[in-house]
């Protein structure tokens, strides 16, 4: 069975909501019901009581994604939908990968931890468990770089985002 991948870039939307789950369900059935493409979504509280984030990475032509704002501008406790693609923003995601280690294997995955400032997070006599947080890209390498080694299971956040605040430069010496 083929693969197809959708029309468009990426973008990142940062959803403002009530803290109620049917508004998730709403949020998803507008998804499901358009045929829009959602690659990962994340749920959870706000700083504010009442209050939570969704976070959802989808592709598409900005035709698409300005449908699916609309939609979305519609669902009754949505209360702001930022699409964080063209803005500077703080994305991350976190994954926990749990890759096979033959004795050889062992030193160069711990290599690869550390270049990827990855954390061993569980060892045992054949397998290491690495977390690793970052922009997906980071996420993404990172996998790839460990495929030849046996990755044995894998579990990934998907995006979470926020607009970044500070706009000038940092200078880290």
């Amino acid at each position: 069975m083929a693969t197809t991948v959708a029309a468009g870039h990426k973008h990142t939307l940062s959803i403002l909501v009530k803290h109620n789950l049917n508004t998730l369900s709403r949020i998803i059935g507008i998804f499901s019901a358009k045929g829009f493409e959602m690659e990962s979504l994340t749920f959870a509280s706000e700083a504010e009581p009442g209050m939570a984030r969704i976070t959802i990475t989808t592709r598409g032509d900005d035709k698409t994604v300005e449908q699916i704002n609309k939609h979305l501008h519609n669902v009754v406790d949505v209360l702001k939908v930022i699409d964080l693609t063209h803005r500077k923003c703080i994305e991350r995601e976190l994954a926990i990968v749990k890759v096979s280690t033959a004795k050889a294997g062992r030193p160069e995955i711990m290599l690869i931890a550390d270049a990827f400032k990855a954390k061993v997070i569980d060892i045992t006599a054949d397998k290491l468990a690495l977390e690793v947080t970052g922009n997906s890209d980071k996420v993404d390498a990172m996998i790839e770089v460990l495929r030849p080694y046996g990755i044995v299971a894998m579990s990934r956040t998907g995006s979470v985002a926020l607009k970044r605040e500070f706009q000038g430069a940092v200078n880290i010496n």
